[in-house]
């Protein structure tokens, strides 16, 4: 087993202090501790209210509990694969193809579904020859629309097996896949199994490294707690769906760039039990260049914010409560950039003006902020199998452009189309998408001075100086990954 998915026995008390000292910290910065700035402070307590809600949200996903799921290994319906196909290499989809045709099952059928043609790529064709080439049927959509969603879409109206497998044309299937997957369907409610998305080549470089770090976390604690509430989503590729209950949904949503997760919630809302299996049973590749890391994490941060605003899961119908604060809590984490920016400013703030938003010495802070963050992180890393780093925590909180940016499209009305990501290293200079991350170490270094200038090695300056560090110190793995030394190999654009 892999060490992100192995579970370590929580303590209901361990998670009982945990939120304790959150409540007890926040408490504290809005009740007790004397007010500076009075703008500063409310920016501050709006900081302090999502950290809580985050803390709410990850306790209750990974709070030790037990679910009692139907499985039997001799139930072995008929299968469609299909493998979503966009212009990958050749050799991507071709390596897909053979492990489908590969996987130990007898009863099951591979389709191609090739959106080349109506995606305007010029190795369209290659999709087809390959289908020929293995006995697979290719679906070549000849009318665009929903991108992959609409894809998958095409490929239902002419298929007909009562269960449907999607893979992502570079995510490779372990001949295991089905005999692990579809014995849970024996309870007619599971309308879909979903298992991990897990790169192969997550040790390439340090974007395909720093995009596995962060998926660790979700893919492990996170994902395996939502089973154990049956809230568990639909992550894209490696996953089975019951074809009856896809269609009572609605089929694939095509009102989403993250189609997945809108349809999860959908087919939720109708009653359907989802079904999360902790084995790695399929291997795919990460983003290799910044920049389409940059595109996927743009793409995942607008389609779930899409269900915040648009489809509030606090507002529909025949959701469990479960289900609506998990939903609102995975959607709601791409707004952790607007708190990123706030807390990243406040000591910029004080270094050029003397502004701040509470007026406590830094001694009196630290005696309710040490215990606190101290069993925060060890929470964590507990629940994590200590496979948490501080690379992925870097990702995450250095995102705050991409989230932001998500952020403002939404606000503004601004419609976004399914971009894919590309598997290939591409080569350029991504010095644009750190430019924040640039800018802030500058005013960080300009501000030192302005504040030592003001009041000297004060206590408040030396403070207000080490968190600029922190957070300076949290953007370098980002900043070194956007700078890294990129091969001249073209790119081709493939779904993720």
């Amino acid at each position: 087993m892999k060490r992100f998915l192995k579970r370590n026995a929580i303590s209901p008390a361990l998670l009982i202090l945990n939120l304790a000292l959150s409540i007890t910290y926040f408490i504290c910065i809005v009740a007790f501790f004397p007010i500076g700035n009075e703008f500063l402070f409310s920016l501050l307590v709006i900081g302090e209210i999502f950290h809580l809600w985050q803390v709410i949200g990850y306790i209750h996903v990974v709070w030790p509990k037990t679910r009692v799921r139907a499985f039997n290994e001799s139930y072995k319906p008929e299968v469609g694969i299909f493998i979503t196909a966009c212009g990958e290499p050749r050799e991507v989809i071709e390596e897909t193809v053979q492990a489908a045709l590969a996987i130990d099952y007898q009863r099951f059928s591979v389709y191609i579904l090739n959106d080349g043609y109506v995606a305007n790529r010029s190795n369209w064709k290659e999709a087809e020859q390959i289908a020929k080439a293995y006995g697979v049927t290719c679906i070549t959509r000849q009318q665009p629309g929903g991108a992959k969603a609409g894809n998958i879409n095409n490929a239902l109206r002419v298929t007909k097996e009562p269960f449907v497998v999607i893979f992502d044309a570079d995510h490779v299937p372990k001949p295991i896949f089905l005999r692990e997957m579809m014995g849970y369907f024996i309870d007619k409610k599971v309308a879909y199994v979903q298992s991990p998305q897990y790169y192969k080549n997550h040790d390439e470089n340090m974007v395909t490294g720093g995009a596995w770090d962060q998926q660790a976390l979700f893919f492990g604690a996170i994902m395996l707690g939502k089973d154990d509430t049956n809230t568990a989503f639909m992550c894209g590729t490696n996953m089975v769906l019951r074809r009856s209950a896809l269609i009572e949904a609605g089929g694939m949503s095509e009102q989403s760039i993250a189609e997945d997760f809108l349809t999860s919630l959908l087919i939720h809302e109708n009653g359907g039990k989802s079904v999360y299996v902790g084995k790695v049973l399929a291997e795919g590749l990460a983003p290799e260049d910044f920049l389409s890391y940059y595109k996927q994490q743009f793409r995942w941060a607008r389609g779930s914010l899409e269900v915040v605003f648009k489809y509030n899961p606090i507002f529909r119908k025949g959701l469990t409560f479960s289900q609506r604060l998990q939903y609102l809590a995975s959607a709601s984490f791409y707004m952790t950039g607007v708190v990123v920016v706030i807390n990243a400013l406040l000591p910029l703030v004080f270094l050029y003006t003397g502004l701040e938003p509470i007026a406590i010495s830094t001694m009196n802070l630290a005696l309710i902020f040490i215990p606190y963050i101290i069993v925060v992180l060890y929470t964590l890393q507990l629940t994590s199998n200590f496979s948490f780093t501080f690379r992925a925590l870097s990702f995450s909180l250095s995102s705050f452009p991409i989230h932001l940016k998500a952020i403002g499209q939404i606000l503004i009305g601004r419609k976004s189309g399914f971009v894919v990501t590309s598997k290939k290293k591409l080569s350029g200079n991504y010095a644009y998408l750190v430019m924040p991350h640039l800018v802030y170490i500058a005013l960080v270094c300009i501000g030192i001075t302005v504040g030592l200038f003001r009041e000297g090695f004060s206590a408040s300056v030396i403070t207000n100086i080490s968190w600029s560090f922190i957070y300076v110190a949290i953007f370098m793995p980002f900043i070194n990954a956007a700078f890294e030394k990129e091969k001249n190999v073209a790119g081709q654009e493939v779904a993720a």
